[in-house]
Parts: structure tokens; sequence; C-alpha cells
């Protein structure tokens, strides 16, 4: 199927890889369909593109490439939901922003795939160990390291 994005223009992607959040991601509820794309090939970001509208797309990551001790406490019904029924069917990404020179996650409303199912849901965690802005990298510091 053929998509349309702000960033990439057209883009043909596998219908199977459609990822459905049938609740929406915070303050986008109407838009439920969604594809990741991987813009270069070093995996760590992706763009998580809405399927139904162009101009929206999030970049995103895993957090375990930055945070060590990064758990997502999944409850028993949101598992169910999901239709997980142990953790390995479920891939965990962060949405990054940045701020200044540093490339910052959510890790307070990760989103939880099913990986097989690409369904989808973005929690809301109380643990107050982690934050909406938590630094993942620092680009002034990439940069030099690369220029060295």
């Amino acid at each position: 199927m053929l998509i349309k994005t702000s960033r990439f223009g057209q883009v043909e992607v596998d219908e199977k890889r459609v990822i459905s959040f049938p609740k929406g991601l915070l303050g986008f509820p109407q838009y439920e369909k969604y594809v990741l794309i991987q813009p270069a090939d070093e995996g760590f970001f992706f763009w998580l593109q809405s399927v139904d509208a162009p101009e929206l797309a999030f970049v995103v990551t895993d957090p375990s490439l930055f945070v060590q001790d990064y758990d997502v406490p999944i409850k028993a019904e949101q598992m169910q939901e999901l239709g997980i029924t142990n953790v390995e069917e479920a891939q965990v990404l962060v949405i990054v922003n940045k701020r200044g020179t540093a490339l910052t996650g959510n890790l307070q409303g990760p989103l939880v795939i099913h990986t097989t199912m690409c369904i989808g849901e973005q929690m809301v965690l109380s643990d107050r160990r982690f934050h909406t802005r938590v630094p993942l990298v620092d680009l002034a510091e990439s940069q030099a390291a690369k220029s060295a």
C-alpha cells in the first residue's frame, strides 16, 4: 500500500506492517493506524508515521538501548487487550523529542506493541522514576566525537 508522508513523500509499505492503536496516541485519539519507517541503516531511531495524516509522525526508539533499568509494568488487563501472553511478544518504543542539543525520550508514555498482531497502546505510567524528557543522546557530544 502507498502512504503519503510529509517527510519522505509517498512510501510503499506492506499492509501487514500497519500497527493499529485502537485508542490512538495521547493528543491524537482520532488517528489509529501507523507504520514504522526506518530512515537510515543505523536502526536506533524510526519514524512512527500515521497512515491517515501525512504530517503526523513521531520519532521513536527502543528505550532499552539508552536506559538500562527501564521496565514497563504492563497490567494483566492491558496484556489481554493487546493479546500478549508473554513479554517476548511485546516491543516497547518511546517517543523522542529534541530539546536543545539533546534527544529525550518520553519514558512515562511508552508505546507497547504486540509484534505479531501489530496492535499497540500508549501506556501512561505512574512510576515517578521515569519522566517525559529523559536524556538519551547529546547531539553536541555525538558531533564532537565524530569530528575527533
